[in-house]
């Protein structure tokens, strides 16, 4: 019998013993078993805190991003792989999409948060804060990446999303993971883990993982670890209480199965969207997943005098669900997990029968289409009716993890939101009402018993992701039975697996530490003016103080006319009696536009754009015949991906303070600029080339391809000839549906890759050689550039094409330019 293997310790390694047997849900057949016996669960962990936690914890925020960035891309081409497992645990196509597409969208959505934090391996969290009068002493809050392992205790249901959800957030964070899924679906996991540690994105060490049951993994969890799980209440209480927990004081996040309620507005009456909407919700958070779900809606709280029309709607929903196969597309719910589940199932149900009557379902009948129920663990959507919920509570403490979910009728608003709270935390509630102030009194009387709350009604209907649907942006947790801990909420969830630390000291020091400029630290004088400098050369605290202006009577009144802004203070002195203002006022925004004026660089250099203001204070009034000077200091700097046909480009923010001629600071203001990052690559110009190609002779080898030194050359010439127009017969290559984005690549500063195969030249064949020598084609390789520059020096608009990049002017050649030469000059080792 196959056995999953294990990946850990940077191998593949299969545990002894038996193990625990899994089998097709539908079919009832063995899959195989998983076992981790035999394996040193400390040096398992051990290895993940030194081998992995060494290299993520020293990433910046946007290498960690664009790692999980790259790893989603590299998963998504491979999908479709995913799926034939998939349906083996009892999923359809819908079902499995949530849990493998959903997984994947977890590390897109995830990775997207590198934008909002800094450029370095660590966070800086709030706002400053000054201990002392004179600005010397200083506070801040930093968080660094825990130095232990993210431990995941998995639940079955979700074996793809259940994993990278959380761990997309701990790599984020710069924190290695282990994960231990649960053994009915581990075969899933187990699949998914083989696909990301042969991708190589990861480093070694950031994932392992322990195919099948691990009793001991809670035993040398250390202080520095996290561990989260999600699965039944019952057992989160069970290891929440482990000693070792309790002794390292060891983070814990629980996420348990809820008895999630989903509420039905007065107004919602049948023949309204609302109503219609709501009965869509239930019907498919019952049968969804079949019904194994977290977030699934448990309980149907509705107006009394609606509980029939409820009753009967959702049972013309549920007569449409077909059970079987999940292979078949006319196939709506498949199977549940195991059969071992189908049994806790029935005995739930049957529980709460013993209170609430059977309206829908049968616990013992069933039809399935192409799959053989006595075989596979497939059960009925069920439908109960409890009466008298506030005196029989078993519906509100029981659940049943699989299509089941109880009707129960409220009078009031208030009598609805106890109901909902009768659960004793829920992961998530809905509410389906066209009446705002129904919502708001629903929403902050239920607020305190739930993770989250949907407010549904026709306008959000085809934008809406459903009660069900946990968001990588939004938290995901609940108090009480839902666990009392919190999952994923962007920023958030990253946070957990970050110690926060406070740091104090002068102003000049923090700024070092924090990779911030802080007010009242000291300047670092700039050599040039900082807007000459390219995004890697500006640091923090490099600043300029400028020469000065004196505000005119003139200058206010013209700025009043150009903008409109005939605000009193200006325009008007008699009225300044009983104000703040002594004399004719300066514009704040006059004063901001001013300060541009005094600090800008007007020379083209790596500034591209004013970004944005983020903040500005007026401290005090500026009046006419004021003088002023501005003082630019760099505050941060924040990388960003490049994008669309632009150079690439990091963002610079600038602290402007503008003094009056009495040193006085008058007011304050973040700035943010679009400066250019420097060029990687070798910049061409006719006497460069000219050195290089002199290193070159017929003796070189290339580092990789099959081209000589001289079909090098000619290969070069030629590309250049095309840019000036003399080589047009030919076809653009690249289709129309993406070249624009293929054109997108000469304006980024990823060097080419090796080996790549041009549409011009036959594969694996190098072409006929036109010049007598390598000498002779060194020559004509100079005459083509010095023929390119006359050629558009007399056609500065021309535009000619190129087989891969399509039409191209004269700066774009010149990208590309750059970048083919400084590629075949490092494919000879020129740049040696």
């Amino acid at each position: 019998m196959k056995k999953l293997e294990n990946y850990v310790n940077g191998k593949w390694v299969a545990g002894s013993g038996d193990g625990l047997i899994m089998h097709d849900a539908v079919t009832g057949e063995v899959i195989g078993m998983s076992t981790t016996e035999g394996l040193d669960i400390p040096e398992v962990l051990q290895y993940g805190r030194t081998k992995g936690g060494e290299i993520l914890s020293k990433m910046t925020f946007q290498e960690r991003g664009n790692m999980l960035k790259k790893l989603a891309l590299y998963l998504t081409k491979r999908k479709e792989e995913f799926y034939e497992l998939s349906y083996r645990s009892g999923a359809t196509r819908i079902d499995s999409w949530i849990d493998i597409e959903g997984g994947f969208g977890n590390l897109f959505a995830n990775a997207s948060l590198r934008k909002l934090f800094p450029n370095q391996s660590y966070h800086v969290e709030g706002d400053p804060i000054d201990l002392s009068r004179g600005g010397r002493f200083m506070a801040h809050h930093i968080l660094v990446p825990k130095r232990g392992v993210a431990v995941h205790i998995n639940a079955f249901n979700f074996p793809i999303w259940g994993m990278l959800e959380k761990c997309a957030v701990n790599w984020m964070a710069g924190v290695p993971a282990v994960v231990l899924p649960a053994p009915q679906t581990a075969y899933l996991t187990e699949a998914v883990v083989r696909v990301i540690i042969h991708s190589g994105i990861l480093p070694e060490g950031a994932l392992q993982l322990l195919s099948g049951m691990t009793k001991t993994i809670l035993d040398t969890v250390a202080s520095q670890d996290v561990v989260t799980f999600t699965g039944s209440a019952h057992t989160g209480r069970i290891l929440k209480a482990h000693p070792r927990l309790i002794e390292e004081s060891v983070p814990f996040t629980m996420e348990a199965d809820s008895l999630n309620a989903s509420v039905l507005g007065k107004d919602a009456v049948p023949g309204t969207p609302e109503f219609d909407l709501f009965i869509k919700e239930v019907r498919k958070e019952m049968t969804v997943k079949s019904g194994q779900k977290c977030t699934a809606i448990r309980r149907i709280i509705v107006p009394s005098d609606l509980v029939e029309d409820v009753q009967i709607a959702l049972g013309q929903q549920l007569d449409k669900v077909t059970i079987g196969d999940p292979r078949l597309k006319e196939v709506r719910m498949g199977a549940l997990a195991s059969k071992k589940q189908v049994e806790s199932f029935k005995d739930n149900v049957a529980e709460i029968a013993k209170t609430a009557q059977l309206v829908y379902g049968d616990l013992d009948k069933i039809e399935t289409i192409g799959a053989d129920a006595q075989k596979g663990a497939f059960v009925s959507p069920v439908l109960l009716r409890e009466d008298n919920p506030f005196k029989n509570t078993g519906v509100h403490e029981i659940e049943a993890f699989g299509p089941v979910s109880t009707i129960m009728p409220y009078d009031s608003l208030e009598d609805a939101i106890t109901l909902s709270q009768m659960g004793k935390g829920s992961l998530v509630s809905s509410i389906f009402t066209y009446d705002d102030q129904i919502a708001k009194e629903y929403v902050v009387g239920a607020a305190s018993h739930h993770g989250r709350i949907l407010i549904g009604n026709r306008e959000n209907a085809r934008q809406s992701t459903g009660h069900g649907s946990p968001l990588p942006m939004l938290t995901h947790g609940g108090p009480g039975r839902a666990g009392g801990g919190e999952e994923m909420g962007g920023m958030r969830g990253i946070k957990h697996y970050m110690q926060r630390c406070a740091i104090q000291g002068t102003p000049t020091t923090l700024t070092e530490v924090t990779g911030i400029y802080q007010a009242n630290s000291a300047y670092k004088k700039s050599e040039q003016h900082p807007f000459s400098y390219h995004w890697e050369d500006i640091q923090p605290g490099m600043s300029i103080k400028t020469h000065k202006r004196t505000v005119t009577d003139t200058d206010i009144i013209n700025f009043g006319n150009l903008t409109w802004d005939h605000f009193y203070a200006h325009t008007d002195i008699t009225s300044l009696d009983g104000s703040i203002f002594e004399k004719r006022t300066a514009h704040g925004y006059f004063i901001l536009a001013a300060a541009a004026g005094l600090f800008v660089y007007p020379n083209k250099g790596p500034v591209a754009a004013n970004y944005g203001l983020e903040e500005c204070r007026f401290l005090r009034p500026i009046y006419h015949n004021d003088t002023v000077y501005v003082r630019l200091t760099c505050k941060q700097k924040i990388d960003r991906d490049h994008r669309g046909k632009e150079l690439p480009s990091g963002i610079v923010k600038w602290f402007v303070e503008v003094f009056d001629q009495e040193d006085e600071l008058t007011a304050i203001a973040t700035i943010l600029t679009m400066v250019q990052k420097k060029s990687p690559f070798v910049q061409v110009n006719r006497s460069n080339i000219e050195g290089y190609l002199s290193k070159l002779n017929e003796g070189i080898k290339p580092k990789w391809g099959i081209m000589t030194a001289q079909h090098m050359i000619e290969h070069v010439e030629k590309t250049i000839r095309i840019g000036a127009g003399e080589i047009q017969d030919f076809e653009i290559a690249t289709p129309e549906k993406y070249l624009e984005k293929v054109q997108e690549m000469v304006y980024n500063h990823k060097p080419m890759p090796e080996g790549h195969q041009h549409p011009l030249m036959k594969e694996g064949i190098v072409e006929d050689l036109v010049h007598e020598n390598l000498i002779a084609a060194k020559t004509k390789l100079l005459e083509a550039f010095d023929e390119f520059e006359a050629y558009f020096k007399e056609n500065p608009e021309a535009i000619t094409k190129n087989a891969v990049f399509g039409d191209m002017n004269k700066f774009e050649w010149d990208l590309l330019n750059v970048k083919h030469l400084n590629h075949h000059f490092e494919q000879f080792g020129l740049f040696d």
